[in-house]
């Protein structure tokens, strides 16, 4: 059975960032994250134009506190004219009030936003009003690693329990008449990230409700690996019709994102256009064992694109036909470089998992220590083992979370000290990051042992 695909853009409301407009009746807009110090106002200067030369339609920096609300103060004013800033906050309301006051938007999480859910309404609404007078947007991202244990009760570790999380805000937002926001709902598992939009989409719909979306998937890693996990999740979803803004999330120098962002942006830009013609084919075929097979072809010259161009195609074919092999076709690489990718791809997609998979952040303000180096050691230590999940988190606010179903887990818990995870239990606390490489080798060799 051949596939042809149609591209229908999710209408949605229109929200104004700064100088700049979300929603269908605009571009689909890039954005990263800044990983400076945002107290280092000269190093987040810099940073910013490089990413604003990349492309960068807006900047999101970590606003831990109000020290780091005067540093946006001076680094809005330097990089104003060029793009909007985003404050993102957590666990501290006060200073999600400031930020507001200070810059175009501020990013909330429902999971740390308010520690007692008595008072959660009467602080949202009191940072709409200081929104809605100073103009500024909202967004309310909820991570799956970061539920608050009210929803966690609730609905479990589970795309319902994010969406839950999302409502509650948007139905006291809709009661205040309050519309400027963008909403996420992300996850470091491809699949339970599309899942999660879906849901929050239909959900939305059922309520009478279009706000824009922003989509990631978080801790997705570096290299090739970061950038086929990526398209995966947020291909299935442009793919769908839905998502108004993006941002790629590399264990990389943040202006490394844009390009591949803007990449999948203009492969699905051409509204209601047929994205195959005679040389680019998709095809489900049945298995002996009568499960899917998918075959992706094209003439795409250039490799770099054609991997983020078939693993956007492949992921939803593969989840939507139940599929348990990909083949890759393309007549200018060797079968046997396709059938990496095509493994990279069915392992990105969670259908099968065929070597180590590294699940590490992009790395931000919080982050103390060098997080690139760090990644690499990890996998220059581990590189001898197979088929497990090792997490490289750089803080503690998504960190023990998003890394809920690896193995094990390096988090970053202050200033070059570290904790290591065995599943979800930190078996290592707060040992020196010269040590934690080999510490965590150590943990996992003497756990290979005793089974």
């Amino acid at each position: 059975m051949q596939i042809k695909l149609l591209y229908n853009r999710r209408k949605t409301s229109n929200v104004q960032v700064g100088n700049i407009f979300i929603g269908s009746d605009y571009p689909i807009r890039v954005q990263t994250m800044a990983n400076t110090n945002t107290n280092d106002i000269d190093a987040s200067v810099d940073q910013a134009r490089r990413c604003i030369e990349a492309g960068a339609e807006l900047l999101r920096y970590t606003t831990q506190g109000l020290r780091e609300v005067e540093s946006l103060r001076e680094i809005h004013a330097q990089v104003l004219t060029a793009v909007p800033i985003v404050a993102d906050v957590h666990f501290q309301a006060d200073v999600a009030d400031a930020a507001a006051q200070t810059v175009e938007a501020v990013r909330i999480n429902p999971g740390n936003y308010c520690k007692d859910p008595s008072k959660l309404e009467e602080r949202f609404v009191h940072l709409l009003d200081i929104c809605r007078e100073h103009g500024t947007a909202i967004r309310i991202g909820v991570n799956h690693g970061s539920l608050s244990e009210r929803m966690m009760d609730l609905y479990g570790d589970t795309p319902r329990g994010m969406v839950e999380s999302v409502m509650e805000f948007l139905r006291i937002a809709v009661r205040e008449e309050f519309q400027d926001i963008v909403i996420s709902v992300k996850a470091s598992n491809t699949r339970v990230m599309v899942d999660t939009v879906r849901l929050l989409v239909k959900t939305m719909h059922k309520e009478h409700m279009a706000f824009p979306l922003h989509l990631g998937v978080t801790e997705a890693g570096e290299g090739e690996d970061g950038r086929i996990k990526s398209a995966v999740g947020i291909g299935a979803l442009l793919a769908d019709g839905i998502g108004d803004t993006i941002r790629v999330s590399l264990s990389e120098a943040p202006e490394n994102e844009i390009p591949v962002a803007k990449e999948l942006v203009n492969y699905f830009a051409d509204e209601e256009s047929e994205r195959y013609d005679g040389s680019v084919v998709a095809e489900v075929l049945d298995n002996i064992g009568g499960e899917a097979e998918v075959r992706y072809s094209s003439m795409e010259e250039n490799w770099e694109t054609f991997c983020l161009q078939a693993a956007a195609e492949s992921g939803r074919l593969l989840w939507e036909f139940n599929a348990s092999e990909l083949t890759l076709v393309n007549p200018h690489f060797s079968e046997t470089k396709l059938n990496f990718l095509s493994k990279d791809i069915l392992q990105a997609a969670r259908v099968r998992i065929y070597k180590t998979e590294y699940i590490s952040c992009p790395g931000c303000g919080r982050t103390m220590f060098d997080l690139q180096t760090t990644i690499a050691e990890v996998k220059k230590a581990t590189a001898q083992l197979t088929g497990l999940k090792i997490a490289v988190m750089g803080c503690i606010v998504n960190g023990p979370g998003e890394m809920a179903d690896a193995d094990y887990g390096y988090v970053g818990a202050g200033r070059d000290r570290v904790s290591l995870y065995r599943g979800k239990e930190c078996v290592l606390k707060n040992i020196p990051q010269e040590e934690a490489v080999a510490q965590l080798l150590a943990l996992i060799e003497s756990d290979k042992s005793v089974k």
